[in-house]
């Protein structure tokens, strides 16, 4: 990168959730427990998944991706985040800020994708159940994932490059609680049309293609669903995919309310700041939440690693 692009630019500061003064404490301590139980929930589905081999099937190992995509997301904004409620001076260097933005590109759009190949899996296992073993064997979930990574890659190297063509040249307040690519835009004192145009390509390739695949996918589910003779029967086959259901909603409906709109008519208001927390922050620590709470196969695991830990 070269350092005429930021001029005299050489940190940012981190504005936070608000501008008028926030209780800093008190929002320290939130987000601190928030990121606690992430970690430790995301951490304990991905020892659960590993260490019992009832959970050794492709729904589960696309779980533990998931578990250990939200690890490395809420850890590439929190403790940053944390730091700034209990400093005086919330900086961030050029180029920490720019590393910022590359790494929440990059685990955003894994988990974007990663979605849809978990909506793939629960489409193959509801239409075609005596085929699923043979149709989502170990090699294709691999290449499945591996794929979501290399997505995640391109497009945080693409805006990586749109970001270091730019100057930085006045403003360095980052009207945020992380450098995310919208603020830094905001920030430039030259010309986003060209970065603006890529950014939408971008967002239609690892926002709109991946949420039309998990749309496309429900709707086999639903119409495979309703073939299903017993009520009884049709419950309990869709209580299969209502989580991973609750997640992509959740997800996908506060990316889109954040990122699909042309830079010249973003305002990084308190609204869109409190919705991008939900996707960046809740949404990781509500995960494992959604997936043990209505699983019985995680909560049996969970009950035999209380009692081997309670033997030994």
């Amino acid at each position: 990168m070269r350092r005429g692009n930021h001029s005299g630019v050489t940190e940012f500061f981190i504005l936070g959730l608000s501008s008028v003064q926030e209780p800093q404490i008190f929002l320290f301590l939130i987000f601190l427990i928030i990121y606690l139980i992430t970690l430790m929930g995301n951490l304990l589905i991905f020892t659960l998944i590993n260490s019992d081999s009832r959970l050794h099937s492709p729904m589960y190992f696309f779980l533990a991706n998931l578990s250990t995509i939200d690890l490395f997301c809420v850890s590439v904004t929190v403790p940053k985040m944390l730091e700034n409620f209990l400093s005086h001076r919330k900086s961030i260097s050029f180029l920490g800020c720019i590393t910022q933005m590359y790494c929440f590109q990059f685990f955003i759009v894994v988990e974007c994708y990663l979605l849809a190949a978990m909506a793939y899996d629960r489409y193959v296992a509801i239409c075609y159940p005596l085929n699923y073993t043979l149709i989502m064997n170990r090699k294709v979930c691999v290449q499945l994932v591996a794929s979501c990574w290399l997505m995640g890659f391109i497009n945080s190297v693409t805006e990586a490059v749109c970001v270091s063509t730019l100057d930085f040249c006045g403003p360095n307040i980052v009207d945020h609680f992380f450098c995310d690519i919208p603020p830094l835009y905001k920030l430039s004192c030259s010309s986003v049309s060209a970065q603006e145009i890529v950014f939408l390509v971008v967002a239609f390739v690892c926002g709109v293609i991946p949420f039309m695949l998990v749309v496309s996918s429900y709707v086999f589910i639903v119409f495979a669903v309703l073939k299903i003779r017993t009520s009884e029967g049709r419950r309990r086959t869709f209580s299969t995919c209502s989580s991973h259901l609750i997640v992509v909603t959740l997800f996908h409906f506060s990316g889109t309310y954040c990122y699909m709109r042309p830079y010249s008519m973003y305002i990084l208001s308190e609204e869109v700041k409190v919705i991008a927390v939900i996707y960046s922050v809740i949404i990781p620590m509500l995960n494992p939440i959604i997936y043990s709470l209505r699983n019985k196969e995680v909560k049996g695991a969970l009950k035999t690693l209380f009692l081997k830990n309670r033997l030994s």
